[in-house]
């Protein structure tokens, strides 16, 4: 399968509490919210056609447990919660051993190996929506095919940014590119190896 990391982030790279603050996902983040407050249909319809396009969804577990409760309760609207209620979701955990909501899968234990083997398993498009920390890894493990993000023009200024200071150095190639009316950017690229330096 070929993995897509799709994530809503700031300017300066933060993405994080996109939709509003969350004490206990983001202890001590104060400025979430940032994505909503742009009220772009347009770019919340290229959203949606991106959730729509898998045929899996990745999650991690913190990420998981909020589109449990608020997504999975509204899998008959039409759009996002039908989108991700309606297709097999893969939950990465050590703690969650029988998810209750429909289609849902724990992989736990050796993730680099269970993941390995969920991509190579078969043909189609994982798309792994939210869950920062999880990208991250995925990223410096070498597991990710494709970054969707969508950058607003906003600049938060607080909070821990997607892309560490430090890390593998990766080249990507800009497979697609869309600018919206209110000046939220959609970017997707195929990672595509190390880059050349000078």
């Amino acid at each position: 399968m070929k993995l897509t990391v799709s994530l809503q982030v700031t300017l300066d790279g933060v993405a994080q509490a996109n939709g509003g603050n969350n004490e206990e996902m983001d202890p001590g983040f104060t400025r979430g919210g940032w994505a909503i407050g742009m009220g772009d249909p347009e770019c919340a319809g290229y959203i949606l056609d991106t959730w729509r396009r898998p045929d899996a969804f990745l999650l991690g577990r913190k990420t998981f447990d909020l589109f449990e409760t608020y997504w999975g309760a509204r899998h008959d609207d039409g759009g996002f919660g039908e989108a991700i209620s309606s297709k097999p979701k893969y939950v990465v955990s050590n703690t969650v051993t029988e998810p209750a909501w429909e289609h849902s899968t724990v992989i736990s234990g050796d993730l680099a190996t269970r993941l390995g083997a969920l991509k190579a398993g078969s043909d189609g498009d994982l798309l792994l929506v939210g869950s920062v920390a999880l990208a991250r890894w995925l990223l410096e493990n070498e597991l990710v095919d494709e970054l969707n993000l969508i950058q607003f023009p906003v600049i938060v200024g607080q909070g821990e940014p997607f892309l560490p200071r430090e890390g593998r150095d990766f080249a990507l190639d800009l497979e697609d590119s869309r600018v919206f009316p209110t000046g939220i950017v959609g970017l997707t690229y195929r990672v595509g190896g190390r880059p050349r330096y000078a």
